[in-house]
């Protein structure tokens, strides 16, 4: 198993040592190989790349990381895989790594937008979703300075490269999987699992209107604009409260935007979350927000809400309209709406739907059903198990 790992443990790495656990619990044999950026050179994992959040080594490491590369043909002498899982890899690994491999089989789970889109986020400088191919038109519409743009041409025919060879490409929704589709790319869709609730779990809704946004404190969460409409929300029903919890670039910038509208006094910012804290804001509140101005691949914040009996309050752009089911497990809105977002707090602050807070059993049972790690790692296995026996 190979990907890049950043700082703390978001979607991507939570999944990853999900399935690197459930494959080893079923008999197989993994190693996992990751960058030394993150958490992951604390021993979580078996072989360790450097990388480096220098952006001036970047520049060079992103396109060839040869020591991702020695590290790579190490794992070929000493463990010799009968199949190579890999997600992502393009900012610390490079796309150097994966054709390191050579023969090797290849099972490449694409959940992001790396492989397509140098911003990683598919996000035009306005906050409209790109709808056009990669290319000149990046430096063009100032997504990329023209440096960057130049250096990013051998990087991409690397990537390319990389993806062409691999055996087997996952999307992780349809959205992804069309995306790729529109660059000559086939994959199958494979919904990537979620944790189940911990034993110790269980939902007490504060006794006022509570919301929770997790995640990345990125321009492409929508964040501002959550606050926005928090801010006209907490006019109606000052009782009202919001808990941010994450960290990112525009931590502080949020702060201050909090303090201008007013509503700072309401507003926890939480910082960086363990799972078991995370889940004790998760049963106090009344719905969990996303967001999101980009398109989010999948949106696993919204899985691990929905089950644990949480509403959720997503924008409708990309995999999270295939997550939230408008109506039964929470309301979708246009991205980037902010009247519509307060639209959807205001319905649930007042009760008009999901008067009890909770979600119905069938709701969260269809759910557990459907994003389970059990589930899933028998399809991952099966898959595997094809491509070695071929």
């Amino acid at each position: 198993m190979m990907l890049d790992w950043n700082r703390g443990s978001g979607g991507a790495e939570i999944y990853a040592s999900g399935l690197c656990q459930g494959l080893r619990e079923a008999g197989d044999e993994v190693r996992l190989l990751t960058s030394s950026v993150g958490m992951a050179r604390d021993g979580t994992a078996d072989y360790v790349a450097f990388g480096t959040e220098s952006k001036a080594a970047q520049v060079f490491l992103q396109v060839v990381n040869p020591f991702a590369v020695t590290t790579v043909r190490r794992v070929l002498r000493e463990f010799r895989p009968n199949v190579a899982w890999i997600n992502m890899f393009a900012l610390q690994l490079s796309p150097a790594a994966l054709l390191a491999l050579g023969p090797v089989p290849k099972v490449l789970l694409v959940s992001d937008y790396k492989v397509l889109c140098p911003m990683g986020s598919k996000l035009m400088p306005d906050g409209s979703l790109c709808t056009i191919p990669s290319g000149w038109v990046c430096c063009r519409e100032g997504c990329v300075s023209l440096p960057h743009w130049l250096r990013d041409q051998p990087r991409y025919a690397l990537i390319r490269s990389a993806v062409r060879k691999a055996t087997r490409v996952i999307a992780c929704s349809s959205w992804v999987r069309d995306s790729l589709a529109e660059r000559g790319i086939q994959s199958e869709v494979t919904l990537l699992p979620s944790r189940s609730p911990g034993l110790d779990f269980k939902r007490r809704p504060s006794p006022e209107p509570t919301f929770l946004f997790a995640g990345r404190l990125e321009r492409e969460k929508g964040v501002d604009i959550l606050l926005r409409a928090f801010g006209r929300l907490h006019q109606q029903c000052p009782e009202a409260k919001l808990r941010i919890a994450g960290r990112g670039s525009q931590q502080d910038r949020l702060r201050r935007l909090a303090s201008d509208l007013g509503i700072d006094g309401v507003v926890d910012f939480t910082g960086w979350l363990s799972f078991e804290e995370l889940e004790v804001h998760l049963a106090k509140a009344w719905a969990s927000v996303v967001p999101s101005i980009w398109a989010e691949p999948q949106g696993l914040v919204a899985v691990e809400a929905i089950l644990r009996g949480v509403p959720v309050l997503a924008s409708s752009a990309g995999g999270l309209a295939e997550v939230v089911d408008h109506g039964r497990s929470g309301l979708l809105f246009p991205a980037g709406q902010e009247s519509s977002l307060f639209d959807c707090l205001r319905s649930v602050a007042s009760g008009s739907v999901f008067p009890n807070h909770v979600l119905a059993a069938d709701v969260v049972a269809d759910a557990a059903e459907r994003f389970s790690f059990r589930r899933h790692i028998d399809r991952m296995r099966d898959i595997f198990a094809e491509i070695a026996s071929a």
